[in-house]
Parts: structure tokens; sequence; C-alpha cells
């Protein structure tokens, strides 16, 4: 049973695997069970679910009891119960059939259309009648309410054949040249039809006039397809009272609601290829379209994709079993495939224990390995020194990788590998070694980054246990989600060479240069894997705390030798950045004026630099003093700061000369008002 897995949905293809002729007898189909691995650990669901070349349509019986489905050479129909999970009969026909419909609830009434425009029927004992039409046949559709047969075909006419009374009614005449498919609305009897041209028609079968039409060539072209030639109606199913999918040529599918001319959704394939067969998965809203390559899974709402599936083979049907997870197709080739996707529903109840297998495989995941191939990268194949091997048959491209022979795989392995075993020998004496050793002395494992603030906070939890102090238990900050990061990110690297670090921790006691021994001999132990732990070197209890004594008396003379070499680390980088100043050559630089600005000086540039440099308070203070800033109390308590945006050099021209041009009017105004007030210099202006 092969297994695949697209967007985390797992299938199951129970067909998978090899599959013995016809022609062996039981013996030897026996004894290959016995010798063969492979023959010996596949699943046959049905016995012999297959065709002698090609299968073409398969469908299942209303009860679910029987999958029938029709293949060649020769023309022929097989019925598998499901039951007895086995072939019940096999009937061989005079020519190809196109398709077929299952009448009643079991096999008892069936209906094929073939090649030759004969249209056949069956019942349970086998052949029971035949006829033909006048032109050839693609597709029917049967009317229950009236038992009349709707066919479609070569003609733009459709025949209408009433199995009530036994003869042809009158045709339906239709635009069409030609029509593809048909299909019967469940719920309303609903009759469409899609033509060549790219249509679906819409008729009643009660007053026999159409009620609608449906340009689908034309909606199915949008900015993201690319089109070669008209599109025609390859597939048409329904779905409720009013919803229908409609499948293209040219690989298209298109939903519509009947309430609508517009599609609410159109999917794309991407094969440009003709749409085989469409299914609707009511429990998760899904729809199964498939062409000739490929079947996709689609939600019906927003069109994303559910998951795909690609056989090996060209895909001439596909039927899903109801009400269960189950899928078949029929192939080009002798094998019909069976599907198992437990994410769609449960198995049938015919084969049950599929849940229970399936549950298995999932507990236990196996190695990709497919059919007696590994998948190797272009690495691993230049590590096995099979490099000029690609291109040639011996290994197939698939993805990033190539699919090879397992048996090539082992031998180039052992080739470039000899002592591969001694050294999955030694690698399982190490860990035995290392389980033994666990259970006698525990090591202390402590982190990447920051491993002293680590061992200080495990010594610290040592302490506050070993006294039993009546306290909450905090949580460990090693143990803490929250300061994860801490221990595992270098940039929060404790650095102890800082100046911040040295000025807020100036005594570097005994206590911590004897924590770094602890911690280079723990390092030691795990790095030459020692069988027990050695205690550090160290005084006694005593003696510990008169260092802590000896520790806080001489703290004043440490913060004094700490700032003593914090200042002669400055003095050596001035005398360094002085030397580096002096062997640099100046050399002219060349500044752009911005537009409507004027050049002073370079002091300009300086104070904005040096203002830029200042704190906000500072700023604040000087542009308080300067007159552009306000700052005032407000009523509630809170702070209310008023500024005065700086002009550019021609606003302030600009104020300045409306300011002369005030001054200059106001000084006119002032002398005529003063010549009004003396009449006698007046009048020498009459």
């Amino acid at each position: 049973m092969q297994v695949s897995s697209l967007n985390e949905v797992k299938i199951y293809s129970l067909s998978a695997g090899r599959s013995l002729p016809e022609w062996l007898s039981d013996r030897k189909k026996r004894a290959l069970q016995k010798n063969d691995v492979d023959i010996r650990r596949r699943i046959e669901l049905i016995q012999d679910f297959e065709m002698p070349t090609v299968s073409t349509k398969i469908k299942v019986s209303r009860d679910g009891q029987y999958i029938m489905a029709v293949g060649t050479y020769k023309p022929r129909v097989r019925c598998f119960d499901t039951y007895q999970l086995s072939q019940k009969f096999e009937r061989c026909l005079d020519s190809e059939v196109v398709t077929f419909e299952i009448l009643s609830d079991d096999y008892s009434k069936i209906v094929f259309l073939q090649c030759g425009r004969f249209v056949e029927f069956h019942s349970q004992h086998g052949h029971y009648y035949k006829t033909r039409i006048p032109k050839f046949g693609r597709d029917f559709s049967y009317h229950y309410p009236s038992c009349d047969l709707y066919f479609v075909g070569a003609s733009s006419e459709v025949y209408r054949l009433n199995l009530e009374q036994g003869r042809f009614l009158n045709s339906l005449q239709t635009e069409a040249s030609e029509s593809n498919v048909c299909d019967i609305n469940p719920v309303h009897f609903l009759f469409a039809m899609g033509t060549a041209e790219g249509k679906v028609e819409c008729w009643d079968p009660r007053t026999r006039n159409r009620v609608g039409l449906l340009d689908c060539a034309l909606s199915s072209v949008t900015a993201d397809t690319e089109i070669e030639g008209l599109p025609s109606i390859s597939a048409l199913k329904f779905d409720g009272a009013l919803n229908m999918a409609v499948g293209t040529s040219t690989g298209q599918v298109l939903l519509y609601d009947l309430r609508s001319s517009n599609p609410l959704i159109v999917k794309d394939h991407h094969y440009g290829l003709p749409i085989k067969s469409i299914q609707f998965q009511h429990q998760l809203d899904l729809i199964i379209s498939a062409d000739s390559r490929i079947i996709k899974m689609w939600n019906k709402d927003t069109g994303k994709m559910f998951t795909s599936m690609e056989p090996e083979h060209d895909i001439n049907d596909v039927c899903l079993y109801p009400n269960s997870g189950m899928l078949m197709t029929a192939n080009e080739a002798p094998k019909m495939n069976i599907y198992y996707i437990p994410v769609l529903g449960p198995a049938p109840k015919w084969c049950s224990f599929l849940d229970n297998l399936t549950e298995e495989l999932e507990e236990n995941p196996e190695s990709t390995v497919y059919d007696d191939y590994k998948f190797v990268t272009r690495k691993d194949l230049e590590n096995l020194g099979l490099a000029h091997l690609i291109g040639s048959s011996l290994l197939r491209a698939y993805m990033h990788g190539f699919f090879m022979d397992i048996r090539l795989y082992h031998k180039a392995k052992m080739m470039a590998n000899p002592f591969a075993y001694e050294e999955y020998r030694r690698e399982k004496i190490r860990q035995k070694i290392e389980e033994t050793r666990a259970q006698r002395v525990q090591l202390k494992k402590l982190p990447k980054v920051n491993k002293e603030l680590a061992l200080k906070l495990i010594e610290e939890e040592e302490e506050q246990f070993s006294k039993k102090r009546k306290q909450k238990n905090l949580p460990s900050l090693l143990k803490d989600d929250r300061f994860k990061v801490m221990f595992e990110n270098p940039d929060f690297q404790v650095d102890e060479q800082s100046e911040e670090f040295r000025l807020l921790n100036p005594l570097v006691s005994k206590i911590s240069e004897k924590r770094k021994r602890k911690l280079k001999m723990l390092e030691e132990l795990e790095a030459q894997g020692q069988e027990e732990e050695e205690e550090p070197e160290g005084k006694a209890s005593d003696a510990e705390s008169s260092e802590s004594s000896d520790d806080e008396k001489g703290w004043v003379e440490e913060v004094r030798k700490q700032r003593k070499l914090l200042r002669q680390e400055e003095k050596l980088k001035r005398q360094e950045r002085l030397k580096e100043d002096q062997q640099t050559l100046l050399k002219p630089q060349f500044f752009e004026i911005k537009e409507g600005e004027e050049f002073r000086s370079f002091k300009d540039s300086a104070k904005k630099q040096k203002l830029m440099k200042k704190t906000l308070e500072d700023r604040l203070k000087l542009e308080e003093k300067l007159g552009t800033l306000n700052v005032s109390d407000t009523t509630v308590g809170s702070k209310q700061a008023t500024f005065k945006l700086k002009k550019s050099e021609q606003q302030r021209k600009q104020q300045e000369a409306e300011k002369r041009h005030r001054q200059e009017r106001k000084t006119l105004r002032r002398s005529a008002s003063h010549l009004k007030s003396r009449p006698g210099r007046g009048r020498l202006f009459h």
C-alpha cells in the first residue's frame, strides 16, 4: 500500500503493488505469494478488480453493494459484489461502451450506450433488448418521473426514448450543432446539455421548451488563463436544486448558481486537458474534478486547493463511493485504482478494517521508500560517488532530487563506506556506556549562552533547597519560558569587560573565581566523558565565610582599582585615536546647498550639529530663551508647549520688505493728516 501526502492530507493507494497475470494457475500464484514478500504484503481489496486492457467507465449502484465497470478488449462489463469482495459476473458486448447507467437500486436494470449507435438493455439474467438511435451518441440521462431516456450526440436533436411505452418520442430541437454531455437535476428534474460551442442549454421536460442558456466559453476566459481554440463543454454535474458545475475541454471548471448567468468560481487545472469527471463531496463542501492527468479536490466556496492525486496512467473516469472516503478510477491500464482518504470520510462498512490499518500506519511511520526506490539528493549522490549517473536511466528526477533502485543504493553505500558496521557498533557501545553513566552520575547540562549566570542560578537554588526556608517556590529562570531566549540567543550574552558591568560589579570576588574554575571543570568533564564528576577544588565552609568578610572589607579598594583601570584604558584609546588622526590626510569636501538657502559660514552647520547632540531638555531651555518656545501650566496640571517655527531666509526677507512697506505707508498717512489740519497751507493744493 502506497501512502502519499499533499497539504497534510494522507492518501492511501490500495491498488499499488504488483499484480499477478490471469493465466497463472492457483498453485503458481500461491508459490509466488510464499516466495515474494511484495506480493504477500499487497492489499487486494476486491479480487481481480481490473480489466484485460483498459477501463473506461466505473459506477456504484444506489444500494452500495455492487460496483460496475466497463472496458476493453474485448468489450465487456464486470460487476463486483462488495459483500463478497469478488467479481459477481462478467458479460461481453458486441461493441465498445461509451457510457452506461444503472436504472435500478442493484444490477438488475442497466442501459449501455455503445459506439455503433446501439442502445443495449440488460436485466438480471443478461441481455434483454437492443435498439439504435439515428446519430452517434455521446451521453444520455434518465428522467425518472416520465421513464424517458434523453440521448445527446453528433446532432442538433436530443432523442427521447420512453421505456414505459417502448417507443421514441418527438425530439428536442436545439441550436447546437453537436452536444457532448447532459444531466438531469435530481430535485426539480431540469434537463441540461453541454454543446460543442461552449454553451449549456437548459430544458423543462414537462413543456419541452428551452428555459435558459449559459455561455460558458465566454465566462471561462479570464486574465490568468491561456486558451487555444473555442472551449467546448466536456463535463456537467448538478448539485442540489441550484448549483451546477461545468467542465470545459480546455481544463476549466465553472461553478454556477442557476439564478445567475455569471459563474461563482472559475477553477483552472492548468494542463489544458478536457475535464473528464466532476463529483461533489458534501461533508467538506469539496468539488472533485479530474482530467486525464490529475484529480483535484478544492473548496466550492473559496476555490482553495484541498489536495490532488496524479496517477501513473491516464484517467478515464472517477467514482466517489457514497458517504465514505473511498475513491475509484478507471484508467488507461488494466488495473483500476482504489484510493482511501480518511479526511473525506470513514471507510465503507464492507471494508471497515481500513480504518484500523491506516491508524496503525500513522502510529508507526516508515521511511520514504516507494516501490523499491530510494529518494536521494544531489549531495547524497556526490557522497556515494554516483554523480556521473545523473541523466541516465538509473536515476529518475523528482522535485529536488532523484529516485534510484534501493539495491543499487545499498551497494554504493557499502562501497563508499565499508566500515559503516564498525561505526554503528561503536556508536551503540557508546550509547550503552552513556546510559549506565547517567544512572550513576548526573552531570549539570549548562546552556551555550551565559553559562556563568546559569551556574550562579543553580548554586542559589541548591542553597535555598539546603536551607529549607519556608517561602513560596518561585519559578527558576532556567525553566521559565519568558527568559528562555536569554540562554539561547548570543545577543543576550553578558559582556563582563564592558564599562557598565565593571562599575556595577566592581568586586570580582574569590567566589566568582571559584565559580569560573567549577565551570571550566564541568566543561572538561563533558568533553572528556569521565565516568564520575569530581568535586571542584576549594576550601571549607569556614574559609568561605572568612573570604566573604575579606571581600566586604576590600570593596573600596577594588572599586578604586577598577576606576583606575578604566581611566588607563580610556587614555590608551585617546592616544590611539590621535595617532590615527595624525596619519590620516584630510581631503577637501564639497557640499551642495539646498535651493532657497544662502551660504553664510561653516559655523552654522557646526552649531546645528552641537545643538543636535544636546538633550531634549537643554534644547527646550535654549528655545525658551530665544523666545521660540513658550511653556505654561494648564488647569488640569499638565504642561502646554507652544512652538514658533523657524523661518527661512527667503521668508525673512519678504517679511522685512512688508514691514518697511507698512512703515512707509504709515508715514505718508501721518503727513497727509498733518497737512489737512493746517488750512492755510492746504489751499495751495487746490
